[in-house]
């Protein structure tokens, strides 16, 4: 048959608007940021002509809103009926996890004016499970306000740590010690000894307490 003798190249798949906004998505989680996207790139990837890209999408902004809608996408929506706290725990653990496979969207999450059908339906189920939960809608609102700007500030904090490879860590732990003066940051001295050099300490076991912390202050106004 035609096409398959010898030497035939691969057929390649049909490009089309997701598997544009799906490499933009990979070129920016290797270069860690999503002005690393370019039309350039993008093409790169999918070895194409950049301006080919242009039968699929508009131009950056629409694919700067194909990528924050596709991030949307990885979070896992609350279950109907779920308690309206483990609906908003799972939510935020699965909320982090998608924005540390790409933190470049830290900063985007909410930045659109043209916000996808993801992130519609992401945020359409997150206020409807604390209204069942008997939240008011200005108390959802604020609800849904804190607990982003949690999970937002912990992730953009968490990316900005040095990387230490868990064998070193108590090494350069000890070495950043030496150079705290016990005499003179007292407080500080003690807490590097006894919190952050303590066995299985981790940095983002703290994700945890916060969120509980949260979680456990809101408190429904409507019954």
């Amino acid at each position: 048959m035609a096409g398959h003798g010898r030497g035939a190249k691969p057929e390649r798949a049909p490009l089309n608007r997701d598997r544009v906004v799906a490499a933009a998505v990979a070129v920016a989680d290797e270069k860690g940021t999503a002005s690393g996207a370019t039309m350039r790139a993008i093409a790169a990837r999918l070895n194409v002509e950049a301006m080919s890209l242009y039968n699929h999408v508009s131009g950056r902004d629409d694919i700067l809103d194909g990528m924050v809608d596709a991030v949307f996408g990885e979070i896992d929506l609350p279950e109907p009926g779920t308690p309206w706290k483990q609906a908003m725990h799972d939510r935020a653990a699965s909320s982090r996890a998608a924005l540390l496979r790409h933190p470049w969207a830290v900063g985007l999450m909410d930045s659109r004016n043209r916000p996808g059908p993801n992130t519609l339906r992401h945020h359409d189920a997150v206020l409807g499970s604390l209204r069942a939960g008997g939240f008011s809608v200005p108390m959802a609102g604020h609800a849904f306000s804190l607990l982003d700007s949690y999970i937002y500030g912990f992730v953009i904090q968490e990316v900005s740590l040095p990387v230490v490879p868990e064998d070193d860590f108590d090494e350069i732990a000890n070495e950043i010690l030496r150079y705290i003066p016990a005499e003179d940051l007292p407080h500080l001295a003690e807490f590097m000894a006894h919190h952050i050099l303590t066995p299985g300490y981790a940095f983002a076991d703290e994700f945890e307490y916060g969120l509980a912390l949260i979680l456990d202050t809101l408190r429904p106004d409507e019954t």
